[in-house]
């Protein structure tokens, strides 16, 4: 890989991991065209520790008031939100199943079309009456299981937890800041799991320069995907992601029907 590559890879994960179209789908689009094939470990890590930091600067505020009281009901709710994920995660890490599957190009045809008819149906609700407040153990479990539900790349998690949240009566408000907080747990939790990998002996190749322009890239332009995220949320505007992701899907199925020449 190199410093080019690394920028690009840097930036689609900052714009992908929070609007809505996934963005560890498009990360395998990429390495695809690219022809990477050399393990990523470490540039994996770097650039998801650069969303995260997109995350932090954003809801500095809301994370610094659940850090200054760890034991409220929304550290509660997080905790309960995140746990389908873990769970999830781990029998997929255990057993090796995100390496040997979900990786293909009907696959990912599928998932994206999926994610846009979710986001098409999210945009139908608009008349959601809870406050963060408001927000119960179950709607926290059911928002949790969406997120575990986006794994697989091509799904996405902000756009499943979002609609989970909506489906719930959970305003748009809320529910974009209550997504954007399991976000943050398990972004962190991704790149711990990852970051173990490396531990155990994984090789990268990705070179320190390509490591510092990717997470830079990833943490800028994440700021910038929150903030226009928050916009689009708002002005009930998701359903636009929709129509990109069935072209990228009609595109992705085409090469895999036809030409195999990236799947």
């Amino acid at each position: 890989m190199n410093i080019f590559e690394a920028i690009i890879l840097g930036i689609v994960q900052g714009i992908t991991e929070f609007i809505p179209i996934s963005s560890s789908g498009h990360l395998i689009v990429l390495q695809r065209v690219f022809g990477i094939e050399e393990p990523l470990f470490t540039f994996d890590i770097a650039v998801h520790v650069g969303s995260l930091a997109a995350i932090l600067i954003v809801f500095w505020p809301d994370v610094w008031a659940l850090i200054k009281k760890p034991f409220s009901k929304m550290v509660g709710l997080l905790i309960v939100g995140s746990i389908p994920a873990v769970v999830v995660g781990f029998i997929f890490h255990q057993f090796g199943i995100m390496e040997n599957n979900f990786r293909t190009g009907i696959w990912l045809a599928a998932a994206f079309t999926l994610t846009g008819f979710l986001l098409l149906f999210a945009d139908r609700f608009t008349a959601g009456t809870k406050e963060e407040r408001d927000i119960t153990w179950f709607d926290a479990l059911f928002v949790g299981i969406c997120q575990a539900l986006a794994i697989p790349p091509g799904i996405s998690r902000s756009g499943t937890t979002i609609t989970g949240a909506l489906t719930r009566g959970i305003n748009r408000d809320a529910a974009a800041k209550f997504s954007f907080m399991l976000a943050m747990i398990a972004i962190a939790g991704g790149g711990l799991l990852e970051a173990v990998g490396l531990a155990r002996g994984s090789e990268s190749t990705a070179g320190f320069m390509n490591i510092v322009v990717g997470m830079a890239a990833s943490a800028l332009v994440g700021y910038l995907a929150i903030r226009l995220l928050l916009k689009l949320i708002k002005a009930c505007k998701l359903r636009y992601f929709s129509f990109y992701l069935w072209g990228l899907a009609a595109l992705i199925f085409v090469d895999w029907l036809v030409f195999n020449h990236f799947f």
